[in-house]
Parts: C-alpha cells; structure tokens; sequence
C-alpha cells in the first residue's frame, strides 16, 4: 500500500500546473521536490492525475499506460529503484516513419520497448501472470519518446511520477505478434541510430519478463480504482538505457521474434503537437466539440 499524501489540495493544482505551464512554454522548471519537502509517491501520483483530468477534459483521451524505470540499466542511468507509471493519451501515439520535430520536446530521450494491446480488462489486486497473459491481445515493437519537464532531467521518483512518468510520445511497429509465439523472456533487442548499434538489451532485463510489468501495473494502479481496458496499449519498460533524440536522427529498434519499428527526427517546419492540452481542444474543435 501506497504512503499516505501529505499534501493539500491546492499544493497539487500548483504543481500540476507548473508542469502544464511548462509544456506550453517548452520551458523546463525546477525539480519539484526543492519545492515540496517531504511529499509522497502519493502526491506525486495525485499530480500527474490532476493533469490527466485536464487533458481528456480538453479532449485527449486516455489510450493506454506506461510502465518507467522498470529495467535495472533505467533505474541506475534515473538514480531512482522503482519502477513508475504514466498515461498515453491519444495525441501521443505517433506514426511509424513519419518525420517527428525534436522542438515539440523539451528533452527527448528514446528508448525500445515491447507494447501490449490489450483484449480484455485487467484490474488488481491479484492480478499475476497468467491473467496478464489472457488478456493481450498481441505485442508489437515500440519506441517511445520520454520527456522531462523538470530542468536537465534532475529527477527524483517525486519528480517522474508527477510529471506522468516522464512520458512524451510512443511510436509504435507494424508487425503484430502474437503472445504464444515469443518467449519475451529470451527476446533480445538492438537499438541502433543511424544504422549503427549503440545499445543492446534484452526483455528479461524489464523485471524478468514484459508479462510481469504488465501484471505489475495492473495491481499497483488497481490500488487506485482503476483498470486497464480493452484497446488500450500498454508499454512495458525500456529494455536498454535510454538515448538522447535529435534533430535528423533516424532510430530503429530490434526485438527478437517481435519485429522492428523506426522513428525519424526531422528539423522544422515539421510539427508535433507536445502539449496536450493544444493538442486536446484542437481535437475538439474539429469533432464539433467545445
């Protein structure tokens, strides 16, 4: 069971939009636990939600989740020894090949990973690994892009949580796989930039196997009251340490038995939209929504 909160109301509006400023200013700010000492992964999870709500309120719905820090190679480069989770909202999902804009980040890192989508719910406590297991659908390669709004990545598990786990965008394959065709304890993963190798890795290193961080996930946010639903996707945790983006960066990652997925960074005037709130309400718009 999680701490108790120890902070008020108004402390978590205050945080959560201090991060929400700096998405739209593309301006990182300070890491929050200066500001808030002595506050909980409870807080910090109370923050991230408070910014959740302003997104699908702005019309960015929830289309999965994320698990961070769940390989030891992330929690070592992160300084943290947990694992987190955020959520994957819809305008985050972006196309395989497709030119993305570095200037839509503040500080992307990427790193592989092996995606689930989920064919059935899953909701803790209790859930192990069988049930996770029963409830894919199929696994695909992803990369997913993590950002920071906390300046130079100065990060502690306060920080990352509240700031949705550091998340910014997922990329993911085209190649379907289906679970009873890959022992993800065993798949192995090249990450190359380039064409040139600069990481390997592999799925056992994500706390033994894919299947246990989704199991994972699914008792620690049913704790909270929630499940994760049928569609939605869920990324496992890096398999690698993860690696600084740029401008004309061509990144490809490997997965054994799973496929390949590649994302290509390009210079402006390409545009993606990093902020969900802009992102949301213009989603809106064009449904006819307010």
């Amino acid at each position: 069971m999680m701490a108790v909160g120890t902070l008020s109301e108004q402390q978590v509006g205050q945080a959560a939009n201090s991060l929400l400023e700096a998405y739209r200013t593309r301006a990182p700010i300070p890491p929050l636990t200066d500001q808030y000492r002595g506050a909980t992964v409870t807080d910090a999870y109370r923050i991230q939600q408070y910014q959740i709500r302003a997104w699908t309120a702005a019309g960015d719905p929830v289309r999965g989740h994320k698990i961070g820090l769940a390989s030891h190679a992330m929690q070592q480069q992160m300084g943290v020894h947990e694992p987190d989770f955020g959520h994957l909202t819809s305008h985050m999902f972006l196309s395989e090949h497709q030119p993305i804009d570095c200037g839509a980040f503040l500080q992307p890192r990427i790193e592989p990973e092996v995606a689930f989508v989920l064919k059935a719910p899953l909701r803790g406590p209790g859930v192990h690994v069988a049930d996770a297991a029963r409830a894919v659908d199929f696994v695909l390669p992803a990369l997913e892009i993590v950002d920071s709004r906390i300046r130079e990545w100065k990060i502690s598990i306060f920080d990352t949580v509240a700031d949705n786990a550091s998340s910014g965008a997922v990329i993911l394959g085209s190649t379907p796989a289906w679970l009873s065709d890959v022992d993800l304890s065993l798949a192995g993963c090249v990450l190359s930039k380039g064409g040139l190798i600069v990481e390997t890795g592999a799925a056992a290193a994500v706390l033994g196997s894919p299947l246990n961080a989704l199991a994972w996930l699914a008792n620690t946010i049913g704790a909270m009251g929630v499940r994760l639903e049928p569609g939605h996707t869920v990324l496992s945790g890096s398999m690698t340490r993860a690696l600084p983006a740029s401008a004309g960066d061509s990144v490809t990652a490997s997965i054994g038995g799973i496929g390949t997925v590649t994302a290509v960074f390009a210079d402006p005037p390409w545009s993606t939209v990093a902020d969900p709130i802009q992102a949301g309400q213009g989603a809106a718009r064009r449904s006819g929504g307010r």
